[in-house]
């Protein structure tokens, strides 16, 4: 029934031991407006500044190529627009993505319908990209690869009581192409990378402390071996004009299949060579050494803290503190002879509906 413009800024950071990686700064727009009472119009807008470096294997810094040394902008933007019914709504969208090798354009459709009394909601959903990578601008060797990925999403939200409302949502994503890291060196992988995926949300008022508590559980599985489970909580408090939203994430995943693990010499360093000949006695297979890949645990710490100087202008900051290591990883002491890797986030912003 508003026009709402969100402005947000956010800086990231992330480290190893003895070593600063990355660092990214982010400027964002967010706009939505009503058109005629059955129509709405959204866009956003980033902007990403990113600078730093990014281990050549593993996670030692000290095997840093030069192509490996960033410094990039990225620019993205999306636009949607839905048309409201009685009791549902069709929406699609349009969204690109741009860097210096990386372009990325998507397409969704997705549509959702109530019950009669509004307390179930059902959605389904489609939605398609098409990445181009190139390389050759920063010294590598990587030209006009492509990659396509289809996703397909169907949903249900229930209103359980008057304090609860749970949803569950399963995802199929289906992609097929380039996926190898153009920056690692004997970095091979599939071509095609299937997936599933299950979320189940759950929010519950709690009225003594008028707060609500925002709990989710997400399952993730695909065609390269990695499994994943991530669990979530937020506690929702409003005091006066203030909101304050603290927040714990927990994330478990196992390494890919085709996952190399690090080699430590007698001394229980790292042994470039022994990787590189074993990696190089793999050539024409599938092998990464890249630490994304590899089974590992991470806690994510968050708070946000909102202020409201009238009902439709709220300013808002967020902190999250991110803690990814091996001997986090659930059931397991997950993949050995990685370093722990160390990432902050902070954000502010200012939304305004009008």
């Amino acid at each position: 029934e508003k026009t709402t413009i969100a402005v947000k800024y956010g800086t990231y950071s992330d480290s190893q031991p003895g070593w600063d990686r990355i660092k990214v700064e982010a400027a964002q727009l967010y706009v939505q407006a009503p058109i005629a009472g059955e129509w709405s119009i959204e866009g956003s807008w980033v902007g990403d500044s990113v600078s730093g470096a990014s281990p050549r294997w593993h996670t030692q810094h000290t095997q840093i190529s030069g192509a490996s040394q960033m410094s990039d902008y990225r620019s993205a933007g999306d636009l949607k627009i839905t048309r409201y019914l009685a009791r549902a709504a069709v929406s699609a969208s349009v969204a690109y993505s741009d860097e210096h090798d990386y372009t990325s354009s998507a397409l969704g459709l997705d549509a959702r319908w109530s019950s009669d009394d509004n307390n179930r909601t059902w959605t389904l959903g489609y939605g398609t990209s098409s990445d181009r990578i190139d390389n050759t601008h920063s010294g590598g060797n990587v030209v006009n690869q492509r990659k396509r990925t289809h996703e397909f999403m169907g949903g249900v939200t229930q209103v359980l009581t008057p304090a609860d409302i749970a949803q569950f949502n399963l995802t199929r994503s289906v992609g097929e192409g380039y996926y190898n890291d153009p920056y690692k060196t004997l970095d091979q992988r599939p071509n095609q990378r299937d997936a599933w995926i299950a979320l189940a949300r759950w929010n519950h008022y709690v009225s003594q402390f008028d707060a609500s508590v925002r709990s989710s559980y997400r399952y993730y599985s695909d065609t390269f071996g990695v499994q994943s489970h991530t669990a979530g909580v937020e506690w929702v408090q409003p005091a006066g004009r203030w909101t304050f939203t603290p927040g714990v994430r927990y994330y478990t995943q196992s390494a890919a299949n085709f996952y190399l693990d690090p080699i430590l010499n007698a001394q229980g360093q790292y042994d470039q060579m022994a990787v590189f000949a074993r990696a190089f006695s793999l050539l024409g297979k599938d092998q990464s050494t890249d630490q994304r890949l590899a089974a590992f645990g991470a806690v994510t710490l968050s708070m946000k803290v909102s202020y409201a100087f009238t009902p439709d202008t709220v300013a808002d900051i967020k902190f999250e503190t991110y803690r990814q290591a091996a001997g986090l990883h659930l059931g397991s002491a997950g993949s050995p002879g990685l370093d722990a890797f160390n990432a902050q986030f902070v954000q502010v912003g200012v939304t305004h509906r009008f």
